[in-house]
């Protein structure tokens, strides 16, 4: 019975997709005559795609993968502009898949954190980072020096699940936070098994600050025009100064602790004004917590993904005609932290054509993302890779 059931569904895909890609031919105008047909080539390929990657996406309602989604997406231009779309899905479109991301999770602690404190060991003890490990003082600084550091996720993007079984017997439990919340009794917990491993005097000196993306830096750190800070890190910042107010001398982390901000992907544009953000807060920061400061990525995405005028014409175009103004008055207040009034190229200008498995950065342009009942006259925006909005 089991196996007919789950026959049944089988098949209920198959047909789903059949008339999916069916759709796709009749919006596209491809001819399926022929097994060198255009139809039967694109079919192999959407087919092969869909199944190595895009119909792992997250956020596909219930029934609906990608082809379907394709589909729909599609069929919203005009016969004019789909070829254009469809080039642009095909050819310019970048997609992080899980396995992709779960690689920069598992290369984070081995390429980043590990030469990182070699370079401290070996500063430390007056010797060379290749000979760190080559003496037993060496070994129990470093040993020390890992366990003093601490691991902070900033999001559920961070996936510390999966950071911490990749460093399972490198990274303890109790020197890693999943969230931003994080209450007086687990900063005194965190305090009291790292005295007990490393010594009555024992702090944290090392924090990583761990996500998943970043795609302009705005939303990680800024100053308001009013004088205040904003951002992530800001949050992080406030909730420091709160713990060690209400802990005192029981309050795990060293005065001035290395700060060391961590991102498995970020654009060329958002690293570029992290560091100048970062310097900004340095020098005009009067109440932060941290002393240096690092930024780090597992993998720095070119500049040249960014859509541009002279390369992307036709699709930055339909970005212009298909865009519905109701999404930038949704948005408004969100785009007014970055001193925009339109979101067409995405949060920050960004102009990005990626898609995260989870989830579609702001980033990205609307074309991609966007999902909107629009007013008499406008353009109803339908997603390709359906968004998960927290601001509007």
């Amino acid at each position: 019975m089991r196996d007919s059931l789950f026959g049944q569904e089988i098949g209920g895909e198959l047909l789903a997709n059949s008339m999916a890609l069916n759709l796709i031919a009749e919006v596209m105008g491809w001819t399926e005559e022929g097994e060198s047909s255009v139809a039967n080539q694109e079919f192999a390929w959407l087919r092969m795609m869909s199944s190595i990657k895009y119909d792992g996406y997250a956020d596909f309602r219930a029934g609906v993968r990608f082809i379907e989604s394709l589909a729909i997406w599609l069929k919203q231009f005009k016969k004019a502009d789909r070829q254009t779309a469809y080039d642009f899905f095909k050819r310019r479109l970048v997609y992080i898949s899980p396995a992709e991301l779960q690689c920069l999770i598992e290369i984070f602690v081995p390429e980043v954190v590990t030469p990182h404190l070699r370079q401290v060991v070996a500063r430390q003890l007056g010797i060379k980072p290749y000979e760190v490990w080559a003496t037993k003082d060496g070994m129990e600084c470093f040993t020390t020096r890992l366990r003093s550091t601490l691991f902070v996720g900033m999001s559920d993007g961070s996936r510390m699940d999966v950071f911490r079984r990749a460093n399972v017997g490198k990274v303890n439990q109790e020197q890693v936070i999943t969230t931003l919340t994080v209450d007086d009794a687990k900063w005194e917990s965190l305090g009291e098994k790292l005295r007990k491993k490393l010594g009555n005097e024992a702090k944290f000196d090392s924090v990583y600050l761990i996500e998943d993306f970043t795609g302009s830096g705005t939303t990680f750190i800024r100053q308001e025009a009013s004088g205040d800070w904003d951002g992530k890190l800001a949050k992080f910042n406030k909730a420091i100064l709160h713990a060690k107010k209400m802990l005192g001398t029981k309050f795990p982390l060293a005065e001035e602790f290395d700060l060391h901000i961590h991102h498995y992907i970020s654009t060329d544009q958002a690293r570029l004004s992290l560091d100048e953000r970062i310097e900004f807060a340095r020098k005009n920061w009067n109440d932060k917590v941290f002393g240096s400061v690092t930024v780090t990525e597992g993998i720095r995405l070119p500049p040249e993904l960014k859509l541009a005028p002279e390369v992307d014409g036709s699709i930055l175009d339909l970005c212009d005609r298909y865009h519905d103004p109701g999404l930038d008055e949704r948005l408004k207040e969100h785009l007014a932290a970055a001193n925009k009034t339109t979101v067409k190229l995405g949060f920050a200008d960004c102009a990005l054509p990626l898609i995260l498995d989870h989830n579609t950065p702001n980033n990205s342009i609307p074309l991609l993302w966007a999902e909107t009942e629009a007013a008499p006259g406008s353009h109803s925006m339908q997603p390709l890779f359906r968004r998960r909005d927290r601001h509007g």
